[in-house]
């Protein structure tokens, strides 16, 4: 016999979208909470946001992969710093190197297309992130700066440090605003999981070959400092950007305090995801919150939405419409 009766599931009337009461974002991911489908995540992923944010208590990582800072995102990360909305970030390495793109060269990135020939742009040394142009002479502008940078911090070339307190020391030095100045001003500490795998690592290869550098990163002693700071948290939670390194480095701190203090450990107890990835095919990337508490990654009572979209939509929107309903500006 069904235990279940009509009424138990009949709870909630769909409201029809009514774009003449939309005032600004913030009333807007509201009406589509009221919605469905990836508008009705979305509208969620605000009320699991703003409590995050609101809460001193709750300690908030952010991670980011994919190219979001030529995408044009960068700012929205320099505001959720500024505004102690976030309290770690972990990224990959080419947003990091993007981001000293905007700061070392006059342009940074320019608006471009898909529908190029790449075998043009690779003449003209023009580099393609689908429909974003990055002209190598701002890579090398970069590569310029850095050791200059590096020159001015270190009076040694025998340099040992995680990447976190390189990372640090860099952004003391930059005077415009962008994630890196951000970050350091704030006290913000920026993990970069995979730390070689960037032009950022490339640039400080040729530092060794031409320079006579000897950088020897302690990557491990990373994963110990972030796990401190997860470990002296009362809650915490994630915004997750895409999935990759970043994402995985950040749950998987959760297993290793278990193995530590052999103490089974909670997780995260709230999460935001936007992501575009299946989980179908058993990837990393695609694997959902929810398979993630059999790992200890999430705690089995948390609270948590993913949204399936774009990040350039999804995070601009969610992050407007925090601002406004904050009342930040």
């Amino acid at each position: 016999m069904n235990p279940h009766q009509k009424k138990d599931y009949l709870i909630r009337k769909i409201q029809p979208y009514d774009a003449k009461k939309v005032k600004n974002i913030s009333n807007f991911l509201t009406a589509l909470k009221k919605c469905s489908f990836q508008g009705r995540n979305l509208g969620i992923a605000l009320d699991i946001l703003e409590k995050m944010v609101s809460d001193n208590n709750i300690l908030t990582v952010l991670t980011l992969s994919g190219a979001m800072v030529p995408a044009g995102m960068g700012d929205l990360i320099c505001v959720l710093i500024e505004n102690k909305l976030i309290d770690v970030v972990v990224t990959t390495g080419a947003n990091i190197i993007h981001d000293l793109v905007d700061v070392y060269s006059d342009v940074g990135h320019y608006i471009g297309s898909s529908e190029v020939s790449d075998e043009d742009l690779f003449d003209l040394r023009i580099n393609r992130i689908y429909d974003t142009f990055l002209p190598e002479e701002n890579y090398q502008l970069v590569e310029k700066r850095l050791l200059k940078s590096i020159k001015d911090i270190f009076n040694q070339k025998e340099i040992f440090m995680t990447p976190s307190d390189l990372l640090h020391k860099l952004g003391e030095k930059i005077e415009a605003r962008s994630i890196l100045s951000v970050a350091t001003k704030y006290s913000v500490p920026i993990f970069v999981p995979a730390f070689s795998d960037s032009e950022f690592a490339l640039n400080l290869i040729k530092y060794v070959v031409r320079e006579g550098y000897d950088f020897q990163f302690d990557i491990l002693g990373d994963v110990q400092k972030f796990a401190n700071i997860i470990k002296n948290a009362k809650e915490c939670g994630t915004i997750i950007i895409g999935g990759g390194v970043p994402r995985n480095w950040a749950q998987q701190v959760f297993p290793l305090l278990e193995q530590l203090d052999d103490v089974a450990t909670m997780g995260y107890d709230y999460s935001i995801r936007i992501h575009t990835a299946l989980e179908y095919d058993g990837g990393l990337s695609g694997c959902t919150i929810s398979e993630s508490k059999s790992w200890g990654k999430y705690s089995l009572d948390a609270r948590y939405v993913s949204v399936w979209c774009d990040a350039t939509i999804a995070f601009p929107l969610l992050i407007t419409g925090l601002v406004q309903r904050l009342q930040i500006y």
